[in-house]
C-alpha cells in the first residue's frame, strides 16, 4: 500500500558544518541525492557518519554552524524533529532507545491519523507479518526488553508502516546477524523500489550494500566527503581499508 506522504522528494546538503561540544566534526558536507535513488556513506570510526545522521534528525547537542539541508523544497536546517518527520524524513537509529509507557501501536496510529483507523490496523498487521514481529511487541513500550537486533527490526517496521519519502539507515548492520541483516535490507529495498523511497545507508561494511545496491557510494573521512563512486568502491574499501 502506498500512502500519501509527499513522494518524490530529494536531499540536498550544502556546505554543512556541524559542531558537537567544542569540536567541529562535519567540516563542509556537500551531497545531492535524486528522488528514488539509493546512496551509501562509508568511513572509519570518528569520521562523522553518525554525526551526519544526528544533524539530519535535529538531535540535541549537534549544532549546525553553517550550511543547509533541503528535503525537496523544504529547508530542514532550522526545523524541529517532528517538522522534519512531517516533511518526509525518517531516521532508522543506530541505537534505538527504550520509551517506556508509549506503545509502538499507539505511536504509529498517531503518526497515521490522516487515514482510517481500521486501515491503520490492517497495515500494522500486514507489515508485522512480513517482518515476523509478534503482536505483543506492538502493545508494549517502544523497545522495552528487546535485544539490539529486535530493536533494529522494530525500527524497520516503523519505516515500513509510516512509508516516508526519505529514509536514513544509520548503521543498520550494527547488532544484527547475517540472516537478519539480509532480511531487513531486502525489506527496505522492496519498499523503496515499490514506493520510490530515497535511501541513504550509513555503514562500515559492504554487506548491506550487496542487497541495497546503491547507485553511489561516498567515503566520509575527517568530516568531509573525500571520494565518491559506484558500488565497486564499497568492495574496494573492504579489500584495502580506509588508509589507502
Amino acid at each position: 500500500m502506498q500512502l500519501d506522504v509527499k513522494k518524490g522528494l530529494a536531499l540536498s546538503i550544502s556546505n554543512l558544518r556541524v559542531r558537537v561540544g567544542d569540536t567541529e566534526v562535519l567540516k563542509g558536507i556537500n551531497l545531492d541525492i535524486a528522488a528514488g535513488e539509493v546512496h551509501a556513506i562509508m568511513g572509519p570510526n570518528g569520521s562523522g557518519k553518525s554525526t551526519l545522521a544526528s544533524a539530519l534528525s535535529a538531535k540535541p547537542g549537534y549544532e549546525i554552524i553553517s550550511g543547509s539541508i533541503m528535503l525537496g523544497d523544504t529547508d530542514l536546517t532550522n526545523l524541529e524533529p517532528y517538522e522534519r518527520a512531517r516533511a518526509g524524513l525518517f531516521i532508522a537509529s543506530q541505537y534505538p532507545l527504550e520509551v517506556p509507557g508509549v506503545k509502538v501501536q499507539d505511536l504509529l496510529c498517531a503518526g497515521l491519523d490522516f487515514i482510517d483507523e481500521d486501515e491503520v490496523f490492517r497495515l500494522l498487521d500486514e507489515v508485522s507479518t512480513k517482518l515476523e514481529i509478534p503482536s505483543e511487541i506492538l502493545n508494549r513500550g517502544i523497545n522495552v526488553d528487546l535485544s539490539g537486533g529486535e530493536r533494529k527490526r522494530l525500527e524497520i517496521f516503523q519505516f515500513g508502516v509510516l512509508n516516508p519519502s526519505f529514509v536514513v539507515l544509520d548503521e543498520l548492520d550494527s547488532g544484527l546477524d547475517v540472516d537478519s541483516l539480509n532480511d531487513l535490507s531486502e525489506f527496505v529495498k522492496n519498499v523503496s523500489q515499490e514506493n520510490g523511497t530515497t535511501v541513504l545507508a550509513i555503514t562500515h561494511y559492504a554487506r548491506v550494500l550487496e542487497v541495497l545496491q546503491p547507485s553511489k557510494v561516498h567515503v566520509l573521512s575527517g568530516g568531509v566527503i573525500e571520494r565518491s563512486g559506484g558500488i565497486e568502491l564499497a568492495s574496494e574499501l573492504e579489500e584495502v581499508g580506509y588508509g589507502a
